[in-house]
């Protein structure tokens, strides 16, 4: 009985000529409604197959609003609008900040048409698609160059391997963090080529601690790494190195250090000349580039950070 109902479903050719496919072809495309038509057959088809299924195929009319549905469903944008009512104002998987309407009409004004993204106008030359964001970032952090890459997680690898593959590098047990997505310190770590040095314990890390792995031929240490502990604390019996405190160790050793900021906010200079690159994700070395309370931190010999920016 299953087999006899699954042979009475039409063609994929049939349903394709019929007048309701060829609008929907009009619309999306054959690519798309033949596979669209596929994927409805063979629903049908295991529908038909099931030991509780159907004992008969939907009508070709019924099959043609299944396809006309998961085109529809297919071609429907994925992001929507919402209400925020969490009581979280940065929300992350949210979008973080609104576009603040300046932000979205100068946007608009360049998406409107072609625009200096790779061109010098002054040499006639290809430039730098950096040029832009990093010219704000070096006058909003006083770092001496800056990166927009796609997130944070990219940014450490992108540090980590320029500055430490196949060397050691120095943590606290206390900030080997896993962050949204699933992405995991010691896993950037690895993929970077670096080697985990673990330091200190998970509540209480110390400059000595840092230090002592500095002294230990044996690891190599090529960098000091500190992360930020996402969306967690450790209070009580707890205690470990400021950025300051690292950044002084790193130059006595000749050693960099990252800070792996996480989420952060720039703070927002008088001058106008913030416009559309009001907050990016980026950072890599040996750049050297920060926010709010870390700003004054821009000029710390040999340090760079990476972050993301909460406000865009």
């Amino acid at each position: 009985m299953a087999a006899d109902a699954r042979r009475a479903l039409p063609a994929v050719e049939t349903l394709l000529q019929s007048p309701q496919a060829l609008e929907l072809q009009a619309r999306y495309g054959r690519p798309l409604t033949l596979a669209a038509a596929r994927t409805v057959l063979d629903a049908q088809r295991a529908t038909l197959s099931a030991p509780a299924g159907a004992s008969a195929p939907g009508s070709t009319a019924e099959l043609l609003d299944a396809i006309s549905q998961q085109l529809a469903e297919q071609a429907a944008p994925t992001l929507h609008s919402v209400t925020n009512a969490t009581g979280v104002i940065i929300h992350t998987n949210l979008g973080r900040a609104p576009l603040s309407k300046a932000a979205q009409a100068a946007m608009l004004a360049i998406a409107d048409d072609y625009c200096t993204l790779e061109y010098d106008p002054l040499t006639g030359k290809r430039g730098s698609r950096n040029v832009h964001p990093a010219a704000l970032l070096r006058q909003l952090t006083g770092a001496e160059d800056a990166l927009v890459v796609n997130n944070c997680a990219a940014a450490l690898l992108l540090a980590l391997t320029g500055l430490a593959k196949g060397k050691g590098v120095v943590i606290s047990r206390g900030q080997l963090v896993e962050i949204g997505g699933g992405f995991r310190i010691p896993d950037v770590m690895k993929q970077s080529g670096a080697r985990l040095v673990e330091v200190g314990t998970t509540n209480r890390t110390h400059t000595r601690d840092y230090a002592s792995a500095i002294g230990d031929a044996k690891l190599k240490a090529a960098l000091l790494l500190r992360v930020h502990h996402s969306n967690f604390r450790i209070e009580g019996f707890a205690t470990e190195p400021g950025i300051t405190e690292l950044t002084a160790l790193g130059a006595e050793h000749s050693l960099p250090v990252v800070d792996c900021l996480g989420v952060a906010r720039c703070s927002i200079p008088r001058a106008s000349v913030w416009r559309t690159n009001r907050w990016c994700r980026r950072a890599c070395p040996p750049a050297v580039t920060r926010c709010a309370s870390v700003a004054t931190n821009c000029s710390a010999a040999r340090s760079a950070a990476s972050l993301s920016g909460v406000r865009r």
